[in-house]
């Protein structure tokens, strides 16, 4: 049986190591590092991306990620798409749609 190449050996290694790493090794995603994480109810995962210095949010879920824009509040920060409203103040934040709270009582988490 003939030896393979080195090159062939050299690319099947970095093939066998670009998988391992793209299996993630859990079912937890990997977020963008200045995303800030949020545990709320449920053991609910809250992830959002403040972008533009603050003037819009990209909501992140596992199987999708949307885009919601600041719009005025009387109190704290609101990110709207007019479905979806994302409520800040502080380290606290909840997620409503169609006027169903989807997040509550979120509060920042460290990493």
């Amino acid at each position: 049986m003939p030896r393979p190449s080195p090159i062939r050996a050299a690319a099947a290694a970095a093939l066998a190591a670009c998988l391992a790493g793209c299996a993630g090794g859990g079912d937890r995603p990997r977020w963008p590092a200045d995303a800030t994480i949020y545990k709320c109810d449920a053991d609910k995962e809250l992830v959002v991306q403040y972008l533009e210095g603050g003037k819009s949010a990209m909501v992140m879920y596992p199987e999708r990620d949307f885009r919601l824009d600041q719009v005025s509040a009387a109190s704290g920060v609101r990110y709207s798409n007019g479905r979806t409203t994302l409520h800040t103040k502080g380290p606290e934040a909840f997620l409503e749609e169609g006027g169903q709270t989807l997040f509550a009582n979120c509060k920042t988490a460290s990493r």
